[in-house]
């Protein structure tokens, strides 16, 4: 099913084209990234969709329109720092937010342990963590049951602990069968949480897609030998080896098979090169948006 679908989406301010002709369509259950530098467009196409900004042409549609005009009583959202009470606890906040919402059956109890507060939940706002303060937050978006979940840059600001634990709590979430849509500019953290991403620059989409399909299939490896110049002339000779250059002490070059690693070392013996040093690893997301926003 189309959770979301975003059909020619512009927005103007002034002179400056904040989104140019957005095309996006999210399904149930993703975990989607809208991955973009500070300034691409992405909070801009979160505030349409949620009804706070009002796009210059173009539309959207959620849910196959099957709550009409009236879906963002299923979606939650933090689109800013949350904003709680400091003199109050989790509980209590959590309250008013159910207020706020018309929602009055939540089970606050198993919320808070989804989010890994539920032993905090009687400690007043102001002695959490930055970390304890973002997973309130996400905790207050899934009052009402909400299908769909929407957070901008979840992890900005946070200690590498409150990263990960904010990490594992959107996971979590996604496991229980809920959308959760994110936007962030930190290429880690879509690589690590996000299951779909599009990558967004100066208002235009340049990629869309499963992250592993972005993630480009071939495999760098690194390569040392005692003669390197001899390696070298090796590996320009093979078919299945390309852009091959030289670092401090080893070769790094790209493989476009990794089952061919076994016929590379082969073919190194053969040519009287025995590799001392070999380590393979996958492009990372963050290469292949460097590529593509180049």
């Amino acid at each position: 099913m189309s959770v979301l679908k975003i059909n020619n989406l512009h927005k103007n301010y002034g002179k400056i084209k904040a989104l140019n002709g957005l095309n996006l369509e999210v399904e149930a259950g993703q975990i989607f990234g809208l991955l973009g530098p500070n300034g691409s467009g992405k909070t801009t196409t979160l505030g349409i969709i949620l009804g706070i900004l009002s796009q210059t042409s173009g539309d959207f549609e959620w849910f196959e329109n099957k709550y009409g005009n009236n879906p963002r009583k299923r979606i939650g959202a933090i689109l800013e720092t949350p904003n709680f009470y400091p003199y109050l606890d989790a509980i209590d906040n959590l309250k008013i937010v159910q207020r706020l919402k018309g929602s009055f059956n939540d089970d606050l109890d198993a919320i808070l342990e989804k989010v890994n507060l539920l032993e905090r939940k009687n400690s007043k706002f102001r002695t959490y963590s930055l970390g304890m303060k973002q997973r309130l937050a996400i905790g207050a978006t899934l009052i009402g049951e909400p299908d769909v979940v929407i957070f901008d840059e979840p992890t900005n600001g946070l200690d590498p602990q409150g990263i990960a634990e904010v990490r594992t709590t959107l996971q979590d979430i996604a496991a229980t069968g809920k959308t959760v849509i994110m936007a962030s500019h930190i290429l880690d953290e879509v690589e690590k949480i996000c299951s779909h991403v599009a990558i967004i620059k100066k208002g235009n989409l340049l990629a869309t897609g499963p992250v592993g399909a972005i993630l480009s299939q071939q495999i760098t490896l690194e390569l040392g030998a005692a003669d390197l110049s001899k390696l070298q002339n090796i590996l320009n000779k093979i078919d299945f080896i390309g852009n091959s250059s030289k670092k401090s002490n080893f070769l790094e070059c790209l493989i476009s098979d990794e089952n061919r690693i076994e016929e590379l070392i082969k073919l190194c013996i053969d040519g009287g090169v025995i590799p001392t040093h070999i380590v393979k690893r996958k492009n990372r997301l963050e290469d292949e948006f460097l590529e593509i926003t180049k």
